[in-house]
């Protein structure tokens, strides 16, 4: 038996994966983040693995799909916080800390507030602005990475098929339109 480097180009590994995804009558699989964890019910990013082909090989692509909007507003908050970093620099971002993270309550709440004002302005304003994107790793763990935002939102089980079969196809073109969107919206 082989051994790969990268087992997301075993054929071995490839074949359970279709095999899978004949069972389920789809062209992906759904993951968990975690092992044992099921994929979170959330319509703008979800996970998933396809069969495709890199460079002419066949591999397991294995997808992060986020809307446009969820994409636009991790823009925005990262914009922010590193805003509020030149004014209060021990603050840190909610993925940035430490188990032992610790500031001043006072300081603190005004990072926080500081914080959610720039976003509100930055999404008045339109100031950050977003659009479609694909970036292919290849030097992803298992088979090839692929980080995509597409500017439909939910992302269903027939629109991330769809993406798959034009990207697998050659098909797929990106959006190249800049696009705002302002968090006031979502919750009409």
């Amino acid at each position: 038996m082989a051994t790969y480097k990268n087992e997301g180009y075993n054929p071995e590994e490839i074949e359970m994966l279709r095999q899978e995804c004949k069972e389920t009558g789809a062209s992906f699989v759904y993951c968990g983040d975690e092992e044992g964890e099921e994929e979170v019910e959330n319509d703008e990013l979800k996970h998933v693995q396809f069969v495709g082909k890199y460079k002419g090989e066949p591999v397991i692509y294995d997808a992060v799909i986020y809307s446009l909007r969820l994409h636009h507003s991790s823009v925005v908050y990262e914009k922010a916080v590193e805003q509020v970093q030149k004014q209060f620099p021990e603050y840190k971002a909610i993925d940035e800390r430490e188990p032992n993270y610790a500031i001043k309550p006072e300081i603190e709440e005004e990072a926080e507030e500081m914080l959610a004002e720039l976003m509100d302005a930055y999404e008045e304003d339109e100031e950050v602005k977003v659009k479609e994107y694909l970036e292919i790793d290849p030097t992803f763990e298992y088979g090839v990475g692929l980080d995509v935002a597409l500017n439909i939102a939910p992302l269903s089980d027939e629109v991330i098929a769809g993406f798959i079969k034009e990207f697998n196809n050659g098909t797929f073109k990106l959006d190249t339109t800049l696009y705002s969107f302002s968090s006031m919206n979502e919750d009409e």
